[in-house]
């Protein structure tokens, strides 16, 4: 029932763990295998060691919501390879997100990576408090990025995006046209909150990125205009924290979701949304979850009414 294809990728669930949230170590991602995710997306990993910022670097603001700024800290993609062939020792369909400063470091941490034991590559051109997303904010810079990756790897390679920008429509057209297999929407909103009393800032770096509740219905509504344009699947993800919302995003088109801030309760969060998607889908006689996707586009919404 919830097996899917994912850009070539068999997984036995449309549950994937978000990048940044889980995926530096083995220890931690075979948990979340282990409470019923199809596949691990590992933190976003560049081409040397890289401390990120200093704290406070995360805050809950909202229940459920949280606002970040991590700043990409990571081992660097050398150090990380270890992890990774730990990992794929015991087959578990794994993506690697990777960031560079350039795409020369892109195409080097990525097809290390690939040659590491990577079942796909995330790159990750949209994080709102790092470098990195001066590329996903730009259709000409994603597309030849996406391109150079593209004849350098043979797994598939997925596009996450960056919500904070005019028309993510045209970027998410661009990386398809460079070949991209598929796009993540979205990344965390660009967002601040400053204390009254300090006067400052409360992250250490000022502004950071936006994940959690708040944040689902602007992803869902970019999943819905996305699956309008492209041919490419979508992964969705953005303020996941229960089966209702997953069952939402195959609705606006996705064709599998990432989970991220909701595990803050726990892994075991998985496993309850794994029994709601089930239960869900034998109470309305369907076979598979893809079944579902897109069907709200079958609904016209309401139109503007023409004045005399």
């Amino acid at each position: 029932m919830l097996e899917i294809n994912l850009s070539g990728l068999k997984l036995n669930s449309p549950i994937i763990l978000a990048s940044g949230i889980l995926g530096v170590s083995f220890s931690s991602m075979i948990k979340v295998i282990n409470a019923g995710a199809g596949a691990v997306t590992t933190k976003s990993i560049g081409p040397e060691h890289r401390k990120g910022y200093k704290n406070p670097s995360i805050i809950e603001i909202y229940p459920g919501t949280f606002m970040n700024s991590v700043g990409l800290g990571n081992p660097g993609i050398d150090d990380f390879l270890p992890e990774i062939k730990e990992i794929k020792k015991r087959k578990i369909p794994l993506i690697v997100s990777v960031f560079g400063d350039s795409n020369e470091s892109y195409i080097d941490v990525a097809t290390k990576a690939e040659k590491g034991g990577a079942d796909a590559i995330e790159i990750n051109i949209s994080c709102p408090h790092a470098e990195v997303a001066s590329i996903g904010i730009n259709k000409d810079l994603t597309n030849t990025l996406v391109k150079a990756l593209k004849k350098k790897l043979k797994v598939p390679l997925f596009v996450k995006l960056n919500p904070n920008v005019t028309n993510i429509g045209e970027i998410a057209l661009a990386a398809e046209k460079g070949g991209a297999d598929a796009v993540v929407a979205i990344n965390t909103v660009s967002a601040m909150i400053i204390d009254v009393n300090t006067k400052r800032p409360i992250l250490s770096h000022g502004s950071g990125g936006l994940s959690g509740k708040a944040i689902r219905p602007i992803a869902i509504k970019k999943v819905y205009d996305l699956y309008k344009i492209l041919k490419i699947p979508i992964i969705g993800c953005g303020g996941i924290a229960d089966w209702k919302d997953i069952i939402e995003f195959f609705l606006a088109g996705a064709s599998a979701v990432q989970i991220g801030t909701a595990l803050y309760k726990g892994v075991l969060t998985i496993t309850k949304l794994k029994m709601g998607l089930i239960g869900y889908l034998e109470q309305n006689n369907y076979n598979s979850i893809s079944e579902l996707k897109g069907l709200a586009h079958e609904f016209k919404t309401q139109e503007v009414p023409e004045f005399d």
